[in-house]
């Protein structure tokens, strides 16, 4: 880490000169379907704080998408990475195998939900995560059928496309998708009628899987436990753990993607313990290893140990170097009780947001969990979405420093994901920033 101030400091606009220099390089050379949020170049990055090319220093509200949980630059990590990578960086678990994958997966049996024997496989991303969960659930159950929500986000492979609910830009031109892919409707507290509980809401899910699918068909329902690129969508209390006792009786998996959540992201290790929902397959990544790739199936063991020797993995999956980031950042987490402290940002930020929400009028909710929060912008009066506020919104919070990232399907959501080590008046400067913003939109 080579940045020498402890808050946001700008030395030119965003993006400098030095960053649109190396925007003109990517141009050649980089795909053009991948985009970026802000188009500053990190040079360096501690605690909350990035630093770019041209030497400024901005606040981080994104963590990354969920995935910096612990911070950048954290040093049970940098120490456990440089150590491992200093021995060896790869030798294919499939063909040599070594002890950090497998204190990983002791690690993950410890934290998830539930006391049953659970088995652990490594991959190295969420997508392969969720993917390679439904691939257990259709072995374990000899069934076919999986069922996501309406506003679902699983990935960007062909399987999990499937299970996204949103099409542009995640779908669009992309198909033909994979089959057996059923989609219900979910919670959606501010958009669902007025007073409809989260047992209604789930029984209403249950009515559509029974009348078009029918119980003893369905593999696995895959849910988000809070749902993240469909607008950070907090589920009625009920909804999860009805959905939950349903598979039970039905002898379908209860699939949890906490990849966006996991990790004490919500102010639990995993948002799923917030109602008690012990799930029979977890998939994780994101904050598991504080920006390496990794990513993991956790589930009971006789599920999970239901697919024949050689029916998972990867060439990757599991890397030396990456297990030893997850090592440091999940000692990080325990250390440091991050959980406590995810819960303490949303104790801060959930009341200033809702207070700017009543101050301002066109922020029609505020939702979230921990260090997982969002506003969604409407038009004043309605619960029209207003995704072109949302917009301007965050570009404003960028031009002063701060990321900040949207989502939604409608596009009209401002989401918080800051490091959990955040400093306090860090975020209160965020904060500060992103009021400002709104009141100067608002008003324009």
């Amino acid at each position: 880490m080579t940045a020498t101030t402890t808050h946001r400091r700008l030395r030119t606009e965003i993006p400098g000169p030095a960053s649109r220099a190396l925007q003109q390089r990517r141009a050649g050379a980089v795909a053009a379907g991948v985009s970026s949020v802000l188009p500053v170049y990190v040079t360096s990055a501690d605690g909350g704080l990035l630093t770019d090319a041209d030497g400024n220093t901005l606040i981080d509200l994104g963590s990354g998408i969920a995935v910096t949980n612990v911070g950048h630059a954290v040093p049970a990590v940098v120490d456990r990475v440089r150590r491992q990578a200093g021995e060896f960086t790869h030798t294919c678990f499939m063909v040599a195998p070594y002890e950090g994958y497998v204190e990983v997966c002791e690690a993950l049996a410890e934290l998830t939900p539930g006391e049953h024997a659970k088995r652990s496989v490594l991959f190295n991303s969420g997508a392969e995560a969720v993917e390679n969960a439904v691939k257990i659930a259709r072995v374990a159950t000899g069934r076919q059928a999986v069922v996501v929500l309406d506003h679902a986000y699983h990935g960007r492979t062909n399987l999990t496309m499937a299970l996204t609910a949103k099409s542009v830009p995640y779908k669009h031109g992309f198909g033909p998708f994979a089959p057996e892919v059923y989609r219900v409707p979910g919670s959606y507290p501010f958009r669902d009628t007025p007073g409809v509980t989260g047992a209604q809401a789930a029984a209403a899910a249950i009515d559509r899987i029974e009348k078009q699918i029918g119980g003893d068909a369905v593999a696995a329902v895959v849910v988000e436990p809070i749902q993240g690129e469909g607008g950070f969508i907090d589920p009625a209390p009920g909804f999860l753990p009805a959905l939950a006792r349903w598979c039970a009786e039905q002898g379908a998996l209860f699939v949890a993607d906490e990849v966006q959540t996991g990790f004490c992201r919500t102010g639990d290790w995993f948002a799923c313990e917030h109602e008690g929902v012990v799930p029979d397959l977890i998939a994780t990544a994101k904050g598991i290893a504080a920006g390496l790739p990794l990513a993991a199936v956790t589930g009971r063991a006789e599920l999970v140990d239901a697919v024949p020797p050689g029916g998972l993995g990867g060439t990757y999956g599991g890397n030396p170097v990456a297990c030893a980031a997850a090592l440091g950042s999940i000692e990080t987490l325990r250390a440091q009780r991050l959980d406590r402290a995810a819960r303490a940002i949303g104790d801060v930020a959930l009341p200033r947001l809702r207070a700017l929400a009543a101050e301002t009028g066109v922020i029609g909710d505020v939702r979230g969990r921990g260090a997982m929060l969002a506003a969604e912008f409407v038009r004043p009066g309605t619960t029209e979405p207003d995704p072109a506020l949302t917009k301007r919104v965050a570009a404003a919070c960028h031009a002063e420093g701060v990321v900040v990232l949207t989502c939604g399907t409608y596009g009209n959501v401002v989401r918080l994901l800051p490091p959990l080590s955040l400093p306090a008046d860090v975020l209160d400067e965020g904060l500060t920033v992103l009021e400002q913003a709104v009141r100067t939109e608002a008003a324009a």
